[in-house]
Formats: structure tokens, C-alpha cells, sequence
């Protein structure tokens, strides 16, 4: 039986990884894991609370775990060309097994980003063969500006008649049936039309494009230490944190009146509405290099214990992701407890942190018995083929007692 050795961790990373995952999930508490759509609050106070975890979070968080998925798949490649292994196909069939691991996650909540990730990264292994980091960040920067949607709006200001239709996903719409049908009903509506429409929103909302444009920059930003080396660029990350605040602040008040000065009429809405689009990708991209810098400066200053604590949640990010899921689907979902038709934003919002906690808590618990978590371990056991990777830690011995010496002892 092959014996697959244990990989030490960088911790930084982890903890970047696992601040990704709590933001993510607290994007999709206050969502209801997506039954928001269906009824949008109206009350001043719950549409604040929501409005604030969207301003802060939503597609920032994704956006932060795409860039980590690139720097990973970094990682993995490189860490075998070192031990003068070419890893190409085995990271292949490691990506089909995301994409079953997805597939299957889809069938319970049809929000899955394994899927696409496993897709993407399907797409990222060719670059690694690009030298140049230059040409990389080029290429990253081309997808990061949605040039599917630029080159539409062009056409469509020229009065091409592809352009103005409306893309697909703006007529997508949430079944009833998570609200009152049976777990049976969920599955298959998943099926039938929930994967459907999760590609239609990925490829036109421009997610595919940003999340190949992150994964490449990801990608550059492991190759050249930018995580295994903090103190190197320690003044780069200072620098590009006070440009990334400025940008955003810019952003955040030009956004729309930018989007309204794109022509429209009546016959002619998609390309102000696609600018409105590409604009709020920039400004989430902004906002993810804010909070991914933001943490790195704490990190590796005066929170580094406090964000610390987030690495065990990053080095099981893939069992809780998948778990968050399995617990809270049912819990909003009408073949579950059905609370999705009386709980609050800040109801939804004050009992992810709680349950984020509880998380944190357990990952915890569990590093101190076993080597990855439940997912990791059966990703990396079948990506080798083998059920030779190390999983439960040794047992340390206690110490062999020894006779008290002479005045050692005492009645306290």
C-alpha cells in the first residue's frame, strides 16, 4: 500500500483561507442559502443589516477563495516539479473528483461553487506552463474585466441586435417548490432546473471570467513568495492596501453615475446595464484586495493570534463548506424547520457568527486528533489513489514517572 507523507502548512494562508470561508458563509446566512430572493425585506432596519453584509462581503468572499484556490493550485504543482514530478494529470482527476464532490453537493443545495472551481481549474493548468509573470497578470487582468460583457456593450451601443437581449440569467427565478416541497422535490428541481441555472448566472453575471482572472493571479502570487515570504512584502502590502481603500472609496461613488452615462432608450437598456455590471465586479474586486490586504497587515501585526485561530477553519475549508450546507439548507428549506418565513437579517446574521464560532471550535478540536479533515482526507486518499495518507495523529506518550527526590514533595 502507497504511503502518502503529511504537507506542512503555511498558517497565513489557512487563516486567509478560512477568513474567506466566514464571510462566504456570512453572505449566505442573511440569504437564506438563496430563499431571500423570493421575498426581499422591506423593514429600514433589516434591509440595513442586509445591505451591510452585501456592501462588505458578498462577492468579495467568493472572490478571496478563488484567488486562494489559484494560490494552492500553485502550491501543489510546484511543491511536486521540486520532488521532479509532473503533477498535470494527477491535478486533473483531483479536479474531476471537486467536480463529483460538486456534483453531488448540487443535489442538496444548488448554490455549489465546487463545480465551477473544479471547471476553472481545468482551465488554470495550462498557464502553469507560462513563464513570464508579467504575461500572467496581463492575462489576469483581461478576465478580471469582464471582456465578454465589454465587447456586448460595444455591439450593443452599435445597435447589434445579440447584443440587447437581455442575458439569460436576469429571467432566472426561485421555485417555490424549496419553500413547501419535500426533500425529494429539492433534489430534483436541483436536477432539472437549479444546475441549469447556476451556469446561466456564473457564465453571464461574468463569475467564470473573474474567477479565471483570480486563480491566475492567485497563481503569480504563489510563484513568487507572496505568502511563504510575508516580511518581503511587508511595504508592497502596506502600499496596496492604502491604493485598494482609495479605489474602492472612488468606486463606491462613481460606480452608477458612470453605468448612467452609457446611452439607453427604450430599445437599447443591456449596455448600460452590463456597464452597471462590470463596474460592481471592479468594485468587489477592490473591495476583496481591501479586506485580503487589510487581514494580512492585522496578521502579521497586532492580530496575529486573534486571526490565528481562523487556520484550522482554512485547512478544512472543504468539509465546511459542504457542511454549513447540510446543516442550514434544512433549516431554512420547507422540508426542514422552514425558517425562512420568519427569520430576520439580523436573526439569520447574529446566528451564522454563532454557528461560524461553533465551527471554529470544532476544526480546532479535530486538528488535535486527526491530520485533515473528513473531505480533505478522502480528496487527498483518492487524488493518490491510495488510503495510505496519514489521517489520525499519534497518540504522544506520557512521560515514564520517576521516584520523588528529596524535598520535591510536599502537602500543599
Amino acid at each position: 500500500m502507497t504511503k502518502i507523507g503529511y504537507v506542512s502548512r503555511m498558517e497565513g494562508l489557512d487563516a486567509l483561507r478560512g477568513f474567506a470561508l466566514f464571510g462566504l458563509f456570512i453572505v449566505h446566512m442573511p440569504e437564506l442559502f438563496e430563499l431571500y430572493w423570493l421575498n426581499p425585506v422591506t423593514d429600514p432596519l433589516q434591509k440595513a443589516v442586509h445591505d451591510t453584509v452585501w456592501l462588505l462581503l458578498a462577492g468579495k468572499a467568493f472572490a478571496l477563495m478563488a484567488l486562494c484556490f489559484g494560490v494552492s493550485f500553485f502550491i501543489i504543482m510546484d511543491r511536486s516539479a521540486q520532488r521532479g514530478v509532473d503533477f498535470t494529470g494527477r491535478f486533473v482527476w483531483r479536479l474531476a473528483l471537486l467536480a463529483l464532490m460538486g456534483l453531488l453537493h448540487g443535489l442538496w443545495y444548488r448554490g455549489d461553487i465546487l463545480e465551477v472551481l473544479a471547471l476553472m481549474g481545468l482551465l488554470l493548468v495550462p498557464f502553469y506552463r507560462v513563464r513570464s509573470n508579467r504575461v500572467l497578470l496581463w492575462l489576469a487582468v483581461a478576465f478580471m474585466l469582464q471582456p465578454l460583457m465589454l465587447v456586448q456593450i460595444v455591439a450593443g451601443l452599435l445597435g447589434a441586435e445579440w447584443a440587447n437581449r437581455p442575458p439569460g440569467y436576469w429571467n432566472l427565478s426561485m421555485s417555490e417548490v424549496y419553500l413547501h416541497g419535500s426533500f425529494l422535490d429539492t433534489v430534483r428541481i436541483n436536477v432539472v432546473e437549479g444546475h441549469a441555472q447556476k451556469w446561466s448566472f456564473m457564465y453571464g453575471s461574468g463569475r467564470l471570467s473573474q474567477i479565471m482572472g483570480l486563480s491566475l493571479l492567485g497563481m503569480v502570487l504563489g510563484r513568487i513568495g507572496f505568502f511563504a515570504r510575508p516580511a518581503q512584502f511587508a511595504r508592497a502590502r502596506h502600499i496596496g492596501l492604502v491604493l485598494a481603500l482609495l479605489v474602492a472609496v472612488l468606486l463606491y461613488f462613481v460606480r452608477e453615475p458612470l453605468a448612467q452615462l452609457v446611452p439607453a432608450s427604450a430599445t437599447v437598456v443591456v449596455p448600460r446595464a452590463l456597464a452597471g455590471a462590470v463596474l460592481a465586479s471592479l468594485f468587489d474586486l477592490v473591495m476583496m484586495a481591501v479586506l485580503m490586504l487589510g487581514f494580512l497587515w492585522l496578521y502579521h501585526g497586532p492580530l496575529h493570534r486573534a486571526l490565528g485561530l481562523l487556520a484550522p477553519a482554512g485547512r478544512m475549508t472543504l468539509s465546511l463548506y459542504v457542511g454549513q450546507s447540510l446543516v442550514f439548507v434544512p433549516v431554512f428549506y420547507g422540508y426542514g424547520l422552514g425558517l425562512y418565513a420568519s427569520m430576520t437579517q439580523l436573526q439569520a446574521v447574529l446566528l451564522g457568527l454563532a454557528a461560524f464560532a461553533a465551527q471554529l471550535l470544532l476544526a480546532h478540536l479535530w486538528f488535535r486528533r486527526f491530520y485533515y479533515g473528513p473531505l480533505e482526507w478522502v480528496w487527498r486518499a483518492g487524488t493518490y489513489l491510495t488510503t495510505g495518507v496519514p489521517f489520525v495523529r499519534p497518540r504522544v506518550p506520557a512521560p515514564p514517572l520517576r521516584p520523588l527526590r528529596e524535598g520535591e514533595g510536599g502537602t500543599g
